[in-house]
């Protein structure tokens, strides 16, 4: 998916509180807003997170038959992910990944297992699959990243609307968990990253012609850029996970 364009960048949320106090009900996706100049700064998702207290941030719940969760900065119906149609794993970590954040200004460049707030979205993880009653076992998922740079002065108004194509196309094939991209600084740089199922559902989501014409429409863009494959191992229990490189 293009990611060339501003994006959202957020700060690392406060530390999640005693299991007791999980409510994993969903706000209604439908109060997220639907400004993009706010969705610039704060992602759709991040509207719309499990709650750590029984407050819920003020937000409605679902319906008993609706299970739409915002996992990107997209937040029409076609953007959002069913819950019903990914195993009880990827529930968890789905929702749990409305909270990822980037703790550093550098994320573009730096280490990205150290660009992140992984240890939280883990630990958010391991209370959700808890107050869920859910045993966790060992469980990997596929992370693709994509770094790039692009010269400061370009103009991005029209990559906007082929991400946000490709994103939907992305959906529509299923398991794509989380899309984050960043804000470009000032150099250009950027990041944008996937977590997917697996990576048979990235190879199926980045096959659409939405996913080719963004390509074909930055080719010429890019002064450098680099692709990254990882798989995100999370442990029995979820008391311990790695992010490494993906080796077929």
């Amino acid at each position: 998916m293009a990611s060339s364009f501003d994006g959202s960048l957020c700060h690392p949320p406060s530390l999640v509180q005693e299991v007791s106090l999980i409510d994993t009900a969903l706000p209604n996706h439908q109060r997220i807003t639907g400004s993009f100049d706010v969705l610039r700064f704060d992602s759709a998702e991040s509207f719309q997170p499990p709650s750590p207290h029984k407050e819920n941030y003020g937000y409605a719940k679902n319906g008993p038959s609706e299970n739409l969760l915002a996992v990107s900065p997209y937040f029409g119906r076609s953007h959002l992910l069913d819950l019903a149609t990914v195993s009880k794993p990827n529930q968890l970590l789905a929702k749990a990944l409305t909270n990822l954040r980037t703790v550093r200004h550098d994320y573009a460049t730096a280490p990205y297992v150290n660009s992140f707030n992984w240890q939280f979205v883990v630990g958010l993880l391991r209370s959700l699959a808890e107050a869920e009653g859910y045993q966790w076992l060992r469980e990997s998922f596929y992370i693709i990243v994509f770094r790039s740079q692009v010269p400061p002065t370009t103009d991005r108004s029209h990559l906007a609307s082929l991400d946000e194509k490709a994103h939907e196309e992305a959906m529509e094939s299923g398991g794509l968990l989380k899309y984050f991209f960043g804000v470009p600084d000032t150099a250009g740089r950027n990041l944008a990253t996937c977590v997917w199922r697996d990576r048979d559902d990235a190879k199926r989501g980045g096959a659409g012609e939405g996913h080719r014409q963004a390509m074909r429409a930055t080719a010429g863009l890019y002064t450098e850029w680099k692709v990254e494959r990882l798989r995100l191992n999370i442990e029995k229990g979820a008391y311990e996970w790695s992010i490494v490189e993906w080796v077929d």
